[in-house]
């Protein structure tokens, strides 16, 4: 199961037209139809109110929206605990509430994260509240893994003819 962070959604439809890449859409389509392609609900309201019109072809192939639970919470508390963000004081240039519960999401499902926010390949650990999905999903105590958009399609190996 791949769980899809609102970036990568939004960065699918805007650089892979349906009308330009039908193949590659189809082919999503069967992803979420056999439940191997889900999105979190904060994820999906991320994206409707960016792209709409991509949420429409979402709910029309019936995309599995995953909801908040008890238990996606608590991974998000701890992360936020792990990276030090006191109250709701997150930096700016770091994950927000609805990035922890995304990735708390891939975590309770024990799916990989597709995420096209930027890895950042040096980080100070003096500064853990500037991480973003990427070295979030990297710190050992989250342990999810988290691929961008591009990687999803190579590791699937689909071909689009």
């Amino acid at each position: 199961m791949q769980v899809f962070d609102a970036s990568s959604m939004i960065h699918a439809w805007d650089n892979y037209p349906v009308e330009q890449f039908p193949g590659l859409w189809e082919w999503i389509a069967e992803e979420i139809t056999s439940g191997r392609l889900v999105i979190p609900s904060v994820a999906f309201e991320e994206v409707s109110h960016k792209v709409p019109e991509c949420c429409v072809w979402l709910r029309g192939n019936n995309i599995e929206r995953i909801d908040v639970t008890n238990a996606i919470l608590q991974e998000a508390m701890n992360a936020k605990a792990l990276i030090g963000v006191v109250n709701d004081s997150y930096h700016p240039k770091g994950v927000d509430e609805n990035d922890l519960l995304i990735i708390a999401t891939a975590k309770i499902k024990h799916a990989d994260l597709v995420s096209d926010e930027a890895k950042q390949p040096a980080l100070s650990i003096n500064e853990p509240t500037k991480r973003k999905i990427p070295a979030v999903c990297a710190l050992p105590q989250v342990g999810v893994n988290c691929i961008n958009f591009i990687d999803y399609i190579k590791r699937s190996q689909a071909v689009f003819r």
